[in-house]
């Protein structure tokens, strides 16, 4: 057990400082192409300087994202070497397309950097679009890995042994256009008001300088804008967990009865001796609402699981409610149980 949490420690550790990285690497392109394509159409100077000041932002992280990345690679054999080997044939297609889209905004990041004044400027603008689109579909790739985790398809179980692997339904599964798409847009939200944040900064200590006037309303829009369409991806993913991993639904909160019109819960102290969720302020049926668009929806209890096969309730619901995400390790266990998976 000793080293099953050091394993999950390392890595927590690397995926909670590569995902800064992949998030910026995802989003900051769009900022500099947007940029670079208000350029083209006012030929206004400060565009230029933005999208090329962001552009070096770009550069700067995609070289630590892919470092960091590269660590998570090696750390997936050398960590998981059980799991790798029961699940690698299955999902590794992923992974294998994600390794195209990285070369893919590698390629066109170099040219973009160095292809001011040497390339058409249409031209240059399109190898801004490809790195946008490499970096995107590199972080799509590989949540439909982690997607797989939550609802693994794709391939057979005949005697203890994995047959009739089908790579395309396992990226596929069920729960891989919920994720990619909440992580996708919350990418690009995340940055967007990260970087408006940064210039708000600099221009209360100079109003009126029109670089940061510029960026701030170019930031302020992409996050603005990816801000309304995240409660949709949100109710998607909802009714996924509901329909998918009901158990998963049940540890974030914390409900321990089976129970038609069942309440959403803000806070509380889940006691997992006593089965009881203490201190909540409770939303009357807005659960059931929110998992199946029915007040009066039943939603299963932790009470209907075996002890043994429940996830770690305090831990899943405090994470919840802090918004946390989890992207591999224990982020299965809602919908497998504890005994499919020994990493």
């Amino acid at each position: 057990m000793t080293d099953l949490l050091a394993a999950r420690a390392q890595m927590a550790m690397s995926l909670a400082f590569h995902i800064i990285f992949a998030a910026v690497g995802i989003a900051m392109p769009l900022l500099m192409v947007i940029a670079e394509g208000l350029w083209l159409k006012t030929r206004e100077e400060v565009y230029l300087r933005l999208a090329k000041q962001w552009a070096k932002g770009t550069a700067i992280m995609f070289a630590v994202g892919a470092v960091s990345g590269t660590v998570l690679s090696f750390e997936l054999g050398l960590l998981w070497p059980n799991f790798m080997a029961y699940a690698g044939p299955i999902i590794g297609m992923p992974f294998s397309l994600e390794g195209f889209a990285f070369f893919l905004e590698a390629i066109f990041l170099g040219l973009y950097l160095y292809g001011w004044d040497r390339i058409p400027k249409y031209a240059h603008w399109f190898a801004g679009m490809m790195v946008l689109l490499g970096g995107t579909f590199s972080g799509i790739f590989v949540v439909t890995a982690n997607a797989w985790m939550n609802t693994p398809t794709g391939f057979s179980i005949v005697d203890g042994k994995v047959t009739n692997i089908d790579p395309i339904a396992a990226m596929l599964n069920p729960s891989s256009f919920s994720q990619a798409l909440h992580m996708t847009i919350a990418a690009f939200l995340a940055v967007g008001f990260a970087v408006a944040g940064i210039h708000a900064y600099f221009l209360r200590r100079d109003p009126n300088n029109l670089f940061h006037r510029r960026a701030f309303a170019i930031a302020l829009s992409v996050g603005g804008v990816f801000a309304l369409f995240q409660p949709i991806s949100g109710d998607i993913s909802a009714k996924r967990l509901a329909k998918y991993q009901p158990i998963k639904l049940a540890a974030m909160e914390a409900q321990w009865e089976t129970e038609r019109g069942a309440p959403l819960r803000i806070g509380g102290i889940p006691n997992e001796e006593a089965e009881e969720t203490r201190y909540a302020l409770e939303i009357p049926k807005a659960l059931s609402f929110l998992a199946h668009s029915d007040f009066n929806a039943e939603i299963m209890g932790l009470k209907e699981v075996p002890r043994e096969n429940r996830p770690p309730v305090a831990i899943v619901h405090f994470a919840f409610q802090m918004k946390a995400r989890q992207q591999f390790g224990v982020d299965s266990v809602g919908h497998l149980g504890r005994s499919h998976f020994i990493f």
